[in-house]
């Protein structure tokens, strides 16, 4: 620690974005990697904590007051390697990690946690940048000899959860098949996630990596539908299903049937299908450009939705949420180290979207057999008898908001139980997930692994990446009876 005063005397300063007249013109990210000066700066605004409480409430558990300490040293390199022990693809969390290390950090009770994402970021894309990523293929030592390498571990899904779980299980020296149903690997981070998120590139890279270190990809195979997923049990030595939890949460007012309204998933995936090169039917096509748009659901993918709209030309976008708006300043010693709700402005605010807060959509109006508006109620919160929030409407406060699209955001249910759920039979949990703990991830049926949303629910990048690397530890240790992998 160089200055052990910086967390008193410099501010929290984030990197910049570009203004939203800019970025609105084109889908590439538009929030800038921090300069390795203002990285230092900021990284020396970290206390070392004695008990730090940003490690543990990572749940990849990254060395984070260590790998500050670094780079305000400007050693980058250390950093690095520091960085890469606990997270496959520090590249992707820096970019979509809400950063649940920052809301424990102790500089937080200050409301001013030291910019954790941000350093993140950068250190992984120096070291992209300085060519210190390269691939870490298996040796004879690694595999114990080649015992490893004759066995074949196949892996379903290629979202960040396959993608760790597989690099982690070809680095232990085993052969390592990714099976994805769509075009290209990635799963929702490659279709689900737009372009000014996380442009692709960032991903090929990675895979590109993957594949030099032995991991073959067969895309466009729906284990379960183009490939018999029981006949791929056999075939293997291990089968991990890492297939998502894309089962849409739905609603049911009056009218939900009317074209127009749609999940947006397939809206999100077709754009960016459309980005990335590949094929659109027109008739099927679903587009924002010059119409008012609602979006139902205030999480990470109804915002995707927001700012995806906007930039297709959007007359207007509105957000809806059910919830109560949070105070502006929310109480952070009631809550840290979890996250504090606090009501602040968001990007797409800023970009000319609306939020409407309290309200719940009561049905949908139509013209024609397409949707021309949405109906909403407005709610009041109050505690029940059983202590928990509970939501009434309030009498004579409705509205109608015009709208010739409506996205349905509210979230996932469980993995799709047709195909491969369903030709393994593999057993589920009472809200449809893949029963599999999360000591051993084994699943009902032997040689079957899950691990991901698929096993634990929807979920944060870092929760996936965090039991893809588990469930690859818990793979060799069954198939070689033991391990050297991290079980973070």
């Amino acid at each position: 620690m160089t200055d052990p005063w910086a967390f008193l005397r410099r501010p929290r300063e984030t990197p910049p974005k570009q203004p939203p007249a800019r970025r609105l013109r084109h889908w590439h990210e538009y929030e800038r990697v921090a300069a390795d000066a203002g990285c230092r700066a900021q990284a020396e605004r970290c206390m070392e904590c004695a008990i730090p409480w940003c490690h543990s409430h990572c749940p990849v558990h990254n060395l984070i007051p260590d790998w500050n300490a670094l780079v305000t040293e400007g050693d980058w390199r250390a950093a690095w390697e520091q960085l890469e022990s606990t997270n496959n693809f520090p590249e992707l969390t820096g970019r979509l990690c809400p950063a649940p290390c920052e809301d424990a950090c102790t500089l937080r009770l200050a409301e001013a946690p030291v910019t954790i994402r941000a350093i993140e970021l950068a250190i992984a894309e120096r070291a992209f940048a300085a060519g210190w990523v390269q691939p870490q293929p298996a040796t004879a030592t690694d595999d114990g000899g080649s015992e490893r390498s004759r066995r074949q571990v196949a892996v379903v899904g290629s979202g960040p959860a396959g993608l760790a779980c597989a690099q982690q299980l070809a680095r232990a020296g085993y052969r390592v098949t990714v099976y994805e149903r769509d075009a290209q690997p990635g799963g929702l981070l490659r279709y689900g996630i737009p372009d000014f998120r996380l442009e692709k590139g960032v991903l090929d890279r990675r895979v590109a990596q993957m594949q030099a270190e032995g991991v073959a990809f067969r895309t466009g195979v729906a284990v379960g539908t183009d490939l018999d997923a029981e006949a791929l049990r056999r075939s293997v030595d291990a089968l991990v299903l890492a297939n998502g939890c894309a089962e849409p949460r739905d609603i049911a007012p009056p009218g939900r049937e009317l074209g127009g309204v749609h999940f947006a998933l397939d809206y999100l995936t077709q754009q960016n299908r459309r980005l990335g090169g590949e094929a659109v039917p027109t008739a099927g096509r679903i587009d924002a450009h010059g119409r008012d748009v609602v979006v139902i659901g205030g999480g990470d993918t109804g915002g995707d939705c927001v700012g995806t709209a906007i930039r297709q030309g959007a007359r207007s976008v509105v957000q809806i949420q059910y919830h109560a708006a949070p105070p502006h300043h929310g109480d952070v010693l009631q809550h840290w180290p979890q996250p504090v709700p606090e009501l602040a402005s968001n990007d797409h605010d800023a970009e000319g979207n609306r939020r409407l807060w309290g309200w719940e959509t009561v049905g949908f109006e139509g013209d024609e057999g397409r949707v021309a508006g949405v109906r909403l109620q407005r709610l009041r919160w109050a505690e029940g008898d059983d202590g928990r929030p509970r939501r009434e409407p309030v009498p004579g406060h409705d509205r109608t908001l015009p709208a010739q699209l409506v996205l349905v955001a509210i979230g996932y249910r469980h993995p799709e139980h047709a195909g491969a759920i369903a030709d393994l039979h593999t057993a589920l949990t009472g809200r449809g997930l893949i029963a599999a703990d999360d000591r051993d991830y084994r699943t009902s049926r032997d040689k079957v692994f899950a691990c991901g949303d698929a096993r634990r629910g929807q979920s944060l990048i870092v929760w996936a990446i965090r039991e893809g690397r588990q469930c690859a530890a818990a793979v060799d240790r069954w198939l070689a009876g033991g391990t050297d992998l991290p079980r973070v």
